[in-house]
């Protein structure tokens, strides 16, 4: 013979009753419960690479309409090109004044906030 504990009423009290539970019921309980659960893969959502200063700055319009006039492949190759330039002038002045690599990083970050603030990265 089992026993089942239910328990009710949350708000005023926690009541609780007992009552047998014959052999069919529970062959219905065990059908209705599954026996493996799966936990499924979860949606991400992809990250998105967006400047948060976008179609903002001063040199944001120059910046849109030379994307647009020369296509977005093309746009980015020379994007990539002058910003590996600039790390390269970065690197140079590093070398040139003597900073340490986490001094060198710092200011290839501060470039990056700058452009961004700029328009460059729009």
């Amino acid at each position: 013979m089992a026993i089942s504990i239910s328990a009710t009423g949350f708000k005023g009290g926690l009541g609780s009753s007992f009552h047998s539970v014959t052999g069919e019921e529970y062959g219905m309980l065990a059908k209705s419960v599954p026996k493996h659960v799966g936990a499924g893969k979860g949606v991400r959502a992809q990250p998105m690479m967006k400047n948060v200063n976008e179609g903002k700055g001063l040199f944001a319009p120059v910046v849109v309409v030379t994307r647009q006039i020369v296509g977005k492949k093309r746009f980015n190759q020379l994007r990539g090109k002058a910003i590996a330039s600039h790390s390269c002038v970065i690197n140079e002045f590093c070398k040139s004044i003597g900073a340490d690599t986490k001094q060198k990083q710092g200011l290839i970050r501060l470039a990056k906030k700058n452009g961004e603030r700029l328009g460059f990265l729009a």
